[in-house]
């Protein structure tokens, strides 16, 4: 029943309250940089990690606490932002010095467990056709396994968004959550 707070699997309650403890931390942050050459469908990828976010309700999911415990609280699937920055007009080296730096800043950013999703994405625009594209997810949401899976999953629903075809991603039969109510 995702009408109700959900509890926190053991994991999920360790990071919660290092989080809590420490008033947000970026040590638990698993980022992914992945680089895109050749034309980008934008509307696709907008899709693709809408389609990602709907299918792992983990991804939806922010932490909070009732009566002195911790919950987790899975929301509806709405539209991801994807924060677009564009770095297209400078040189060669400057850009690339200046992606290297946005991967830092945007892997250093803290997520608000309580307030906001444990997920961003941001795409860097470096020209006509290249591109990287950075996912930062909080590690109670995620781990490199999972992020694995995430990315796997992600470039098959925009593969598949771009060219026109069904996606094909078999359904999952359990979500994170039930593995905590377990």
């Amino acid at each position: 029943d995702r009408d109700r707070p959900l509890p926190l699997s053991f994991a999920q309650q360790r990071l919660w309250f290092l989080d809590r403890l420490e008033g947000g931390n970026a040590q638990y942050n698993v980022p992914v940089a992945l680089r895109l050459r050749g034309v980008l469908d934008e509307d696709a990828l907008q899709s693709a990690l809408d389609g990602i976010v709907e299918r792992h309700e983990v991804l939806r999911t922010a932490y909070t606490e009732v009566g002195g415990e911790a919950v987790q609280v899975v929301h509806p699937a709405v539209g991801v932002p994807i924060v677009r920055i564009d770095l297209g007009s400078g040189a060669e080296d400057t850009r690339e010095a200046r992606l290297q730096s946005l991967i830092g800043e945007d892997a250093a950013a803290v997520f608000d467990l309580s307030q906001s999703r444990p997920l961003r994405c941001t795409l860097v625009v470096l020209g006509e056709a290249e591109h990287a594209l950075l996912f930062a997810m909080h590690h109670i949401a995620s781990d490199a396994w999972s992020m694995g899976v995430l990315v796997n999953e992600f470039v098959a629903l925009y593969t598949a968004l771009a060219q026109g075809v069904a996606v094909d991603l078999p359904v999952l039969p359990v979500q994170y959550a039930d593995y905590a109510v377990w």
